[in-house]
């Protein structure tokens, strides 16, 4: 998976890629070729002169199809190699990343997972990592797809997110609410 920092595809990636989730879903491929776009994804995020070639109107419709498909057919899936082809066509070829997220996306909420940000004060075992999954996984009523983040400053205890809901459980602010009462409670 990759990297879950907040993206924002634009309406016409998130169109995209829902209508290749649809297609994929129907021919029963919808994880291969999202791992397969997830693959290129990375491949153009360490590559900025490939992502260049994707995104340079300068370069033709036809001198980049030729470029696809010297590049890309049978070597990934025909749907894939299809849905360059038409993003190609459309001039499209530069929101590759934003669809590659967004299918990524899709398909997790079509598969019932959800991704979650845990954060820590001091990185979990594997197997407390995975207690922690299957709690919060039976708290949602969903599958959690954990991604772990150390921050010292937290103290103890856990920041929970989920989209853009937020759980924070951290001695910090533990503490912060312990002072703000006390403050509160102190003769003016």
């Amino acid at each position: 998976m990759a990297s879950r920092e907040p993206h924002h595809s634009s309406p016409l990636a998130f169109a995209y890629a829902q209508s290749l989730l649809d297609l994929a879903t129907e021919q029963q491929q919808a994880e291969p070729i999202g791992r397969e776009l997830e693959q290129l994804r990375q491949i153009l995020d360490e590559n900025p002169s490939a992502r260049e070639i994707f995104a340079n109107p300068s370069i033709g419709i036809e001198e980049r199809a030729r470029l696809l498909d010297r590049v890309f057919r049978n070597q990934v899936a025909s749907l894939l190699f299809r849905t360059l082809a038409v993003m190609n066509q459309h001039g499209r070829l530069g929101l590759i990343t934003q669809v590659a997220v967004a299918y990524d996306e899709l398909l997790d909420e079509r598969l019932g997972k959800v991704e979650v940000d845990l954060t820590v004060a001091h990185r979990l075992e594997p197997d407390q990592l995975e207690t922690a999954r299957q709690r919060i996984g039976q708290a949602l009523g969903r599958d959690a797809v954990v991604h772990q983040y150390v921050d010292e400053n937290i103290i103890g205890g856990v920041v929970i997110r989920v989209g853009d809901k937020l759980i924070d459980a951290s001695v910090r602010q533990q503490l912060k609410a312990i002072r703000a009462q006390l403050l509160a409670a102190a003769p003016k």
